[in-house]
C-alpha cells in the first residue's frame, strides 16, 4: 500500500463515523484511528447591548459559590440543572420575553430558558413546580453539563 492510499483512508476515516480502520496487506499492517477525545471549542457569545428591565443578571454572577452557599441552608430548595454543555440564555432574542425570572411560578413543562449547543437552540423545561428564588446563571454565559442554574422553591 502506498502513501497515497493512506491518504485517501485517512480522508475516508475523517469524513464518516468510523472510529478505527485495519488493513493488513503482504504481512504489513496499518490501523488509522480517529482522536477518542473530540477538541471542544468554548466561545462566549458577547453580551447584549440592552438590558431588560426586568433581569438581574448582575447579581446572579457567581454561579458556583453561590449555589453552594444557599444549598445548606435552604434544604426545602430544588435546582434546575443544565442537562447539556452549551450557552444559557434567559430570553428567545432580543426584545423578546424573558422565559423565567426570580419569582416567576413554574411548571412541569414550562420553558426556563434555552441553551444553545452547536447551532442549536435546545429549549429547557421546568421538571418541577414551584417559584424561582435565584437564577443562578447570567444570561450568554457558557454552562456545564449539571451545572445549577434556577433555584427553585416547590413550597
Amino acid at each position: 500500500m502506498d502513501i497515497k492510499q493512506i491518504q485517501e483512508l485517512v480522508k475516508l476515516i475523517n469524513k464518516t463515523s468510523i472510529g478505527e480502520i485495519t488493513i493488513e496487506e503482504n504481512g504489513k499492517k496499518i490501523t488509522i484511528k480517529q482522536k477518542n477525545d473530540p477538541v471542544q471549542n468554548i466561545v462566549a457569545a458577547p453580551a447584549p447591548t440592552y438590558v431588560p428591565a426586568s433581569a438581574p443578571a448582575p447579581a446572579a454572577a457567581p454561579a458556583a459559590p453561590v449555589a453552594k452557599a444557599e444549598a445548606p441552608k435552604a434544604d426545602n430548595l430544588i435546582t434546575i440543572k443544565s442537562p447539556m454543555i452549551g450557552t444559557f440564555y434567559r430570553q428567545a432574542g432580543p426584545g423578546k420575553p424573558v422565559f423565567a425570572s426570580v419569582g416567576d411560578d413554574v411548571t412541569p413543562g414550562k420553558v426556563v430558558c434555552i441553551i444553545e449547543a452547536m447551532k442549536l437552540f435546545n429549549e429547557i423545561e421546568s421538571e418541577v413546580k414551584g417559584k424561582i428564588v435565584k437564577v443562578l446563571v447570567e444570561d450568554a454565559s457558557p454552562v456545564e453539563y449539571d451545572q445549577p442554574l434556577f433555584l427553585v422553591d416547590p413550597s
